[in-house]
C-alpha cells in the first residue's frame, strides 16, 4: 500500500486478493471512518476495507479514505445531508441487506464513530431481520478530533466536569433538547461542555435558546468547519457574537459548534507535527 499507510503492509496481516465471504449469506461491518483525516482509521477499519467487496459510504467520508480501497471494491454513495438527501434512510438499509443476500463481504462506511448520531440502531435493526452477521467497528468520533487539532479540550478540572454530545438536527419545536438542563446548577459553578453535531445552520437558534435558558451571553463559543482536515477552520466569540459572525463567514460543513469555558483554555497544538512531511496540508 503506497502513500501514507505504506506501513500497514509491515503489520504482517495476510493478504487476499478475493473476499473472505464463504457462506450464502455476506457479512457486514458497519466501520467508523473518523472524522475526516484519512490516518485517524483505525488499523481495523483499513483492514476491512482491503477486503471488502462492496462499500457503501457517505458524504461524510474523504477522498482520501476512498483511494484505500482496491481498484476491484464496487463504491456505492449513499451520503445524506440536510436538505440534500440522496437516500432515505430505509433504502439505504434495503441496500446493505441486499448486497449481503448476493453473498458479499459489504463495509458500511460512515463519518465519525457510527454509534453517534449515526443511524447505527436502523441498520443493525435491519440485519438482525434479514439474519445477517455483522459487527460494529468504532471511529474517531468528531468532537474527539476537533478537540486533538484545535486544542480545546473537552473537558477540564478547572471549568468543565463533563461533556454532553447533542445533535442540531431538530426540525420542530417538540424535538429540540431540554435546553434548561444545559445551565449551571445552583451551587455548582462549573459549565459543562456542550458539543452540538451538525448545527451549521442553527448557531443562530441554539445559541438564542442556551441564553433564554440561563447561559451568560459572553460564554465562550467557537465553532469549527471541517474538522481535522486540511480546510480546517475555527471561529470563537461568545454566545452573543457567534451568530452574526457565523453568517459571515465562509462555512461548506461538516461543522462543530463547542460552548462552554473549555473554549478559553485552548492550546497551541502544532498540526504539522502530525503530517508525514512536517508539513499539515
Amino acid at each position: 500500500m503506497a502513500g501514507p499507510f505504506a506501513w500497514f503492509d509491515q503489520l504482517g496481516f495476510k493478504k487476499t486478493s478475493k473476499s473472505t465471504t464463504q457462506s450464502k449469506t455476506g457479512i457486514v461491518y458497519l466501520v467508523g471512518a473518523g472524522p475526516g483525516d484519512a490516518e485517524l482509521l483505525t488499523v481495523k477499519a483499513v483492514r476491512l476495507l482491503q477486503k471488502a467487496d462492496v462499500v457503501l459510504y457517505d458524504w461524510l467520508v474523504s477522498d482520501d479514505i476512498l483511494g484505500l480501497l482496491p481498484n476491484k471494491t464496487e463504491r456505492l454513495f449513499v451520503g445524506k445531508r440536510a436538505g440534500k438527501h440522496s437516500m432515505q434512510q430505509q433504502v439505504i438499509c434495503d441496500l446493505l441487506c441486499e448486497k449481503a443476500l448476493e453473498g458479499k463481504t459489504v463495509v458500511r462506511l460512515k463519518g465519525g464513530d457510527p454509534a453517534i448520531f449515526g443511524r447505527l440502531g436502523e441498520e443493525c435493526k435491519a440485519l438482525e431481520l434479514q439474519g445477517i452477521p455483522f459487527a460494529v467497528v468504532p471511529g474517531v468520533t468528531a468532537a474527539s478530533g476537533m478537540s486533538a487539532y484545535t486544542g480545546v479540550p473537552l473537558t477540564d478540572r478547572r471549568c468543565s466536569r463533563s461533556v454532553r454530545f447533542i445533535t442540531a438536527q431538530f426540525s420542530r419545536p417538540e424535538l429540540e433538547p431540554d435546553w434548561s438542563s444545559m445551565s449551571p446548577k445552583e451551587g455548582d459553578p462549573s459549565l459543562e461542555t456542550l458539543v452540538f453535531y451538525m448545527g451549521l445552520s442553527r448557531v443562530s437558534l441554539i445559541c438564542q435558546r442556551l441564553i433564554e435558558h440561563g447561559l451568560s451571553a459572553d460564554t465562550p463559543a467557537m465553532l469549527v468547519d471541517q474538522a481535522t482536515t486540511a480546510e480546517q477552520t475555527t471561529l470563537i466569540r461568545t454566545l452573543k457574537d457567534l451568530p452574526y459572525a457565523a453568517e459571515c463567514a465562509d462555512f461548506k460543513g461538516p461543522a462543530l459548534l463547542v460552548v462552554g469555558e473549555v473554549v478559553g483554555v485552548k492550546h497551541a497544538v502544532d498540526l504539522s507535527l502530525l503530517s508525514t512531511d512536517g508539513c499539515y496540508v
